[in-house]
């Protein structure tokens, strides 16, 4: 089955509460919404106190929006799904109002970065189905890329309606959960990379006289390209990128520079580092709930 095609699983119907209306938030809503896997009614955005946002996305979207604390209470309640999308600071705060609404067998979905299933078992201290994930922001065309692990509770069928939703925004890979915080690191941040990337490529562009409008439909165009050459041929990147390099020539003169100032290395440390951070956000929150 295709990402565009309906889904086997029934998924239309079920009542679905987002506890924080950011981005990450507003994007798999928007992607279930574009394949038609829910309808605005059935959507419910829920954040602390930012009314104007909460507007913003009713009136973009036509999702219910409560702004009471006790509408947001039964909504939470009365949801068939969870999606927990507040930020790592905000977690322990935000499940711990959840512990004496969730109910059973409502499935609660993770999108915080470093949360471990532990510490949202220990903060709720009631037996719920959890799903633990880390998309990216390309959900919001389905072009996501989601890394997902389960909790013992799961169910199969609540496994399939997880799978089938991040499945309509992208790809979804099962994943062991120590594995999720590397998965946060190379493509849950991986979108920011490739945006940064094309903003040098823009700037050289320009500074070496294209307009600017000319370097950014090049660059796009280009970053593209290469990423459907790598999809549709099934080459490896680095044998594609062989094939273009002649010797002596354009390619191996900017490759060659590139790796002079460590370009490799350099990816490598970040995408290590991203994932050390997710680690740390994770402790972070699991320090916060021993005292």
């Amino acid at each position: 089955m295709s990402q565009y095609e309906s889904p086997a699983i029934e998924i239309t119907g079920r009542k679905i509460a987002f506890y924080g209306s950011g981005s990450m938030a507003e994007a798999i809503a928007k992607g279930m919404l574009d394949r038609r896997l829910t309808t605005p009614d059935q959507l419910i955005m829920i954040n602390r106190s930012n009314e104007a946002r909460l507007e913003e996305l009713r009136g973009r979207y036509g999702v219910v929006t409560p702004t009471t604390e006790d509408d947001k209470l039964t909504q939470l309640h009365e949801a068939d799904i969870i999606f927990l999308a507040v930020k790592p600071k905000d977690a322990q705060e935000a499940i711990l109002k959840l512990r004496n609404t969730v109910r059973s067998g409502q499935m609660v979905i993770s999108v915080i970065a470093g949360l471990s299933i532990l510490t949202m078992e220990q903060l709720l201290d009631k037996p719920v189905s959890i799903v633990r994930t880390m998309p990216n922001t390309s959900s919001t065309i389905g072009l996501g890329a989601t890394g997902i692990s389960f909790s013992e509770k799961v169910t199969q069928a609540q496994q399939d309606i997880a799978i089938e939703i991040f499945h309509s925004l992208g790809i979804t890979i099962v994943v062991e959960e120590p594995l999720l915080d590397t998965v946060t690191g190379l493509s849950g941040t991986g979108p920011a990379y490739i945006y940064y990337m094309m903003e040098a490529m823009i700037q050289a562009g320009h500074a070496l006289g294209l307009e600017e409008a000319d370097a950014r439909k090049l660059t796009v165009q280009t970053v593209l390209g290469a990423a459907r050459m790598v999809q549709i041929t099934g080459e490896e990147p680095a044998d594609l990128r062989r094939k273009v390099t002649s010797p002596g020539g354009t390619t191996q003169a900017a490759i060659e520079t590139l790796e002079q100032h460590r370009f490799t290395d350099s990816v490598v440390k970040a995408v290590s580092r991203a994932t050390q951070r997710a680690g740390e956000l994770g402790a972070m929150i699991e320090r916060s709930t021993i005292k």
